[in-house]
């Protein structure tokens, strides 16, 4: 059974992606054209179908059944030197050729009785990657990786006068590939050995529990996302003997689990046109399996954002800002495994981008349908990373990255 629900999941992930490319660490900033407008705010707006994952409460503003469903276009830019700045052996700031991706979302929801919603949707939720493979600059070591994952929620909701409950039971499916070279021939250049196993997945389950209350124009909600378990078989990048000779110690064979996460927000909508929201979130990296062996820290996340609509048509805007988890680890002792740290998250995982400024807007065509679109930009973070090349000489790796993406979505009401 849990082998055809994983080629299930696949077939529709390979359908819509081929990777995913995300902002928060690996998450998404939001889920959908319409949050992903304003900042990603999701905890405290209501966003009917689009709100089963970010805070299952919220489905209780559908009105009777709604269905949405789109994608969003990611073009990350990134580059590296890893650490070789020597042009007699190739060192430049190579680009990674995973520079466009696509993440697919579908949501429905309705309301059953007065008192109970309930809905299904399946969501790009995060991912990461770059490729290397054909870059000249041996300090890359080729490194080619991709982490992906997509999540099918089924929101359970309850309504009890202002207040709103809801549980989310989630379905995580989950890839990775790491490779890279190890050694080269002196004389030519040529790696002469590799690390690799292609492609592993895993299915898991979790939950996400939310809480809403509307008062007026106001909507306060609170959010919790279970860590969900997850094993990758076969990965180099988690393979304790592999890293052990990179000085990585405490590694958990074949763990990268899902980071558990939680925070509030809310929403104020006055003037018969306008509504702000403001959402703050931890995603906790640094307690989540294969992430904290590599040093990541946990995150803190504010978004904002600005609606202004009418029944034709809606603008919105807003920022996301957190700190990157990942950080320049100390290397004055070369053998406690930092320098490798270092290494690895700065060219196989960097998740450095930590600022966000989005626009979009909506046009209904009638009380029954309507186009959402959205646009997101992340200003090019620049970052230095102590390490050691071979031969323990200090290095400095530099990386630069910057983000583009489009969303569109269509909502049908019935």
């Amino acid at each position: 059974m849990k082998r055809s629900l994983k080629l299930t999941v696949a077939v529709a992930l390979a359908i819509g992606s081929t990777s995913v490319y995300a902002t928060n660490g690996v998450n998404l900033i939001g889920m959908g054209a319409q949050s992903r407008g304003m900042g990603g705010v999701g905890i405290g707006m209501p966003w009917g179908a689009e709100s089963g994952l970010p805070n299952p409460a919220l489905i209780s503003s559908v009105e009777a059944t709604e269905v949405s469903f789109g994608g969003t276009f990611f073009m990350p830019k990134v580059s590296t030197d890893g650490g070789n700045t020597n042009p007699a052996f190739g060192g430049k700031m190579e680009d990674s050729e995973a520079d466009m991706f696509v993440v697919p979302e579908v949501g429905f929801a309705m309301k059953a009785t007065d008192n109970f919603y309930w809905g299904i949707g399946m969501w790009g939720a995060s991912g990461l990657g770059v490729d290397y493979r054909d870059a000249t600059n041996n300090g890359t070591s080729q490194m080619v990786t991709n982490y992906q994952a997509l999540q099918l929620a089924v929101p359970l909701t309850g309504q009890f006068g202002g207040f709103s409950i809801g549980i989310a039971p989630v379905l995580n499916y989950g890839a990775l590939d790491t490779q890279w070279n190890t050694s080269y021939d002196p004389a030519t250049g040529e790696p002469t050995s590799a690390v690799g196993a292609g492609v592993s997945q895993d299915l898991s389950f979790g939950a996400n529990l939310g809480l809403a209350y509307q008062t007026g124009g106001f909507t306060f909600g609170a959010v919790y996302k279970s860590g969900i378990k997850m094993e990758y078989k076969g990965q180099p990048a988690l393979d304790p003997d592999i890293l052990m000779s990179y000085g990585i110690m405490d590694v958990t064979e074949n763990r990268l689990d899902v980071p558990a996460e939680y925070g509030l927000g809310f929403s104020y909508a006055f003037g018969g046109n306008h509504t702000i929201a403001l959402d703050a979130k931890t995603i906790k990296y640094g307690d989540a399996k294969g992430w904290k062996e590599f040093g990541w820290k946990n995150q803190n996340v504010v978004a904002l954002g600005y609606q202004f609509a009418t029944p034709v048509w809606a603008v919105r805007a807003g920022y996301n800002y957190g700190k990157a988890p990942i950080e320049n680890m100390d290397v004055s002792n070369p053998m406690n495994g930092n320098p490798s740290r270092n290494y690895f998250n700065a060219v196989g995982f960097p998740a450095t981008v930590e600022q966000h400024v989005t626009v979009g807007g909506s046009y209904y065509f009638n009380k029954k349908m309507g186009l959402d679109l959205a646009f997101t930009y992340a200003p090019e973070k620049k970052t230095e990373y102590d390490s050691f090349d071979p031969a323990f000489n200090p290095v400095v790796i530099t990386t630069k990255h910057s983000q583009t993406a489009f969303t569109a979505g269509l909502n049908f009401k019935f």
